[in-house]
């Protein structure tokens, strides 16, 4: 297991795990020490990250930590040279071990959880394969879901010959605002059955209150599907926490597993509503297993999961997602002065993560959007993204551990220069 030494780097002892009260509570202090920089660099070493550019665009895939990366060749070397000889003798068992470990830190039944190769593959079999709707039945999506799941929303309810609703989420957004919308949302269409929730937008990085949310629609006899992708391990939470019956995750993403790492959740009591994939066999108990057909996939991916667990076990998962809450607000805060930029997340801690977009005010189309982003990587080495708003655009800003304060002040500096 990797181990970042706190006791000798910090002069406090922590335990690697963060599963007590207690664990947090110290976590949350070693954040105020004069030292967690110090920390935090030592976080950054382990990975090799460019230095061609100030890397801010962190959100299509993670990148491996050093330790993880060597756990990685070391799984791929013997699938390679072991190929069906472990395949078919042992590589089953390993993953099986790999599916209880997750389990365990999702704070699910291992039997409610099944491997993908990302959370587009698993978010399609719960869409597709969702079978509570009647002809004339409703399903909603929101703007800032994402692109292929709103796809998804809308194939469904062709098959279905049922209505898709889109729902625009407030811009500025409070907790309650964002509550109130899907209730009013729910009041307005009797007929509503199933609502897809991003817990996290990758447009915007703003965070819904998933929970709150869901609960609502459950006592209106509304299924929820939940697209976690970049919450998991972005945020601070248990798969348990959302208390619902469908999820899709990543693990490539925050977990910084390697690229091909994805997660399927059901509900067992959920099970039925959704269909088997269309190359299962009708025989067999029913499992969560039916539900997909992925084929191959990627071993040395998935034998690498408990590596990626134990650097993220290491740092803490509060410690992780307050420090990506704080190369956040570094930048944020001090752009907040500037007239021409709208950041689009709000300053509520429990509705932003790392990821936070901003546009230009009065000029949020590609042209400008673009051509800022050009500039900021063409004259500041800087690398963002600019992300399509529906009718405006905006440019996404996503720090990862690798990154340091250091890094958000030369954004800052170079959006005061730019606007």
């Amino acid at each position: 297991m990797f181990d970042l030494n706190r006791r000798s780097l910090l002069g406090a002892g922590i335990a690697t795990s963060t599963g007590t009260m207690a664990a947090k509570a110290h976590a949350d202090m070693l954040m105020t020490s004069q030292d967690s920089e110090r920390f935090w660099q030592q976080v950054a070493s382990q990975f090799d990250a460019t230095r061609e550019v100030i890397h801010l665009e962190n959100g299509n895939w993670g990148m491996m930590p050093r330790p993880v990366r060597d756990a990685y060749i070391a799984h791929l070397d013997r699938v390679n040279r072991d190929t069906s000889y472990y395949g078919r003798r042992g590589m089953g068992r390993d993953m099986a071990a790999v599916r209880d470990r997750l389990a365990r830190v999702m704070a699910v039944p291992a039997e409610e959880i099944a491997f993908t190769r990302n959370a587009t593959e698993a978010l399609k079999a719960l869409i597709g394969g969702y079978n509570q709707l009647k002809p004339g039945d409703v399903i909603l999506y929101a703007n800032l879901d994402y692109d292929s799941m709103q796809g998804a929303m809308e194939g469904l309810a062709r098959k279905a010959e049922a209505q898709c609703v889109t729902l625009t989420l407030p811009q500025p957004a409070t907790r309650q605002s964002l509550i109130d919308a899907y209730a009013e949302a729910f009041n307005a269409h009797p007929r509503l059955k199933l609502v897809l929730l991003t817990h996290l937008s990758h447009r915007t990085g703003l965070v819904l209150p998933v929970r709150e949310i869901a609960a609502l629609a459950r006592t209106r006899g509304i299924d929820v599907i939940v697209d976690a992708a970049h919450s998991w391990r972005q945020l601070d939470f248990d798969l348990a926490d959302l208390d619902c019956d469908f999820v899709g995750l990543n693990g490539h993403k925050w977990l910084a597993a390697p690229l091909g790492v994805g997660i399927l959740h059901i509900r067992e009591s959920a099970l039925q509503k959704i269909d088997r994939d269309i190359s299962a066999t009708i025989e067999g108990p029913e499992t969560i297993g039916q539900r997909l057909g992925t084929g191959t996939l990627n071993g040395a991916a998935f034998l690498t999961v408990p590596a990626a667990l134990d650097f993220d076990e290491a740092i803490g998962l509060p410690l992780k997602a307050k420090r990506l809450r704080d190369l956040r607000d570094r930048w944020v805060h001090q752009v907040a002065d500037i007239p021409q930029i709208e950041v689009l997340t709000p300053n509520d801690p429990a509705l932003y993560g790392a990821i936070t977009s901003f546009r230009l005010r009065g000029n949020d189309g590609p042209v400008a959007t673009d051509d800022l982003a050009r500039r900021l990587l063409e004259q500041h080495r800087i690398f963002t993204v600019a992300r399509d708003m529906g009718g405006s655009r905006c440019i996404r800003i996503t720090p990862a551990l690798f990154n340091t304060m250091a890094d958000m002040d030369a954004l800052a500096r170079a959006l005061r220069a730019q606007v």
